[in-house]
């Protein structure tokens, strides 16, 4: 049975690789559900279990990593190098890059991994509103991703202001098959999604809430093995919600979701910052070696109209 400190984590987590897809920069390629992309040196195929791009023959890899934009001064400030240090990175050089998409820098040095030496690069880039961070390896002695050749794929760096609900839907293990109105708020890749309600927003900023309604879809592994656990099951997922307070449970019972055995749990409480009245509900749907937990919160105000479209959500979703 899985843990409530996993499910804690898993929801905490939504405060992503299979396949590339074109950009409207000519030629860039970006890594789904990412905002970064570049134009990776010839040879170089989107990764399938790491964000970026990889030569898995020649062991060459470019990884992406996308930070807040605040991130940037520090890490201009500082250089990076003590955290190279730490990973076993020999520092040669920093120098600035010219970059068409924002600011940044670049710095160069060595590694020695299990008796293989590979050339290192790091990239910190300012751009629009988010940090980049791209790190470049290559071993060494091959010259087939050159100096001159990384240079040159590192300078398409770019930046898009959003990235499509479709492509980061494609992300997570299930499908949806109406979102009801609600729109993609954050993805957990091969596990989680939160779909967001913000319409009417000067009403719930009004409240002190910021959103009317939001709802998390994670596929997890585990689960009661009997139905016998469900309840005490349903109470434990429940009770690892975080950021409500004051709940009192209006009801909890099995139930039946998209022809297969779940569990639902309905709650009053109050928005563990904001004192909000609003209402909770937690749906168990379990499966074969594992089970999806989907959790609505909707201000006690407008719930009369989410919820339905909370269980339109719900009984939408199929796995893949």
């Amino acid at each position: 049975m899985i843990s409530a400190v996993k499910i804690r984590s898993v929801t905490a987590m939504l405060a992503f690789m299979a396949f590339a897809v074109p950009a409207h920069a000519a030629d860039a390629l970006f890594p789904p559900g990412s905002r970064i992309g570049l134009v990776p040196p010839a040879g170089m195929t989107p990764g399938q279990s790491f964000q970026g791009f990889g030569d898995r023959q020649r062991d060459a890899a470019i990884l992406i990593t996308a930070l807040p934009a605040d991130a940037y001064g520090p890490l201009e400030k500082t250089g990076v190098p003590d955290v190279l240090h730490t990973q076993g990175i020999t520092v040669d050089k920093r120098e600035p890059i010219d970059l068409k998409a924002g600011k940044g820098f670049l710095i160069i040095g060595t590694a020695v991994t299990d008796k293989k030496r590979y050339r290192k690069w790091l990239l910190v880039a300012a751009l629009d509103d988010l940090t980049a961070l791209v790190s470049v390896q290559a071993p060494e002695q091959d010259s087939t991703y050159s100096d001159e050749i990384l240079r040159a794929a590192l300078a398409t760096l770019t930046v898009r202001a959003t990235v499509p609900d479709a492509e980061r839907l494609s992300l997570v293990p299930f499908t949806v098959g109406d979102l009801a109105g609600f729109h993609v708020g954050e993805v957990l890749p091969g596990r989680a999604l939160l779909l967001i309600d913000a319409r009417g927003n000067h009403d719930a900023e009004a409240s002190g809430f910021p959103l009317n309604a939001r709802l998390l879809i994670a596929a997890l592994p585990g689960g009661p093995a009997e139905p016998n656990d469900w309840a005490n099951f349903a109470r434990e997922t429940f009770d690892s919600i975080v950021g409500i307070k004051d709940v009192q449970v209006q009801m909890s019972e099995p139930l039946r979701i998209s022809s297969q055995s779940g569990y639902q749990t309905l709650a009053k409480a109050k928005e563990g910052k904001t004192d909000t009245d609003i209402m909770v509900v937690q749906w168990l749907r379990f499966g074969t070696g594992g089970f999806m937990q989907m959790i609505g919160i909707s201000r006690a105000d407008v719930w009369s109209d989410e919820f339905p479209r909370l269980r339109a959500v719900r009984d939408s979703i199929d796995p893949k």
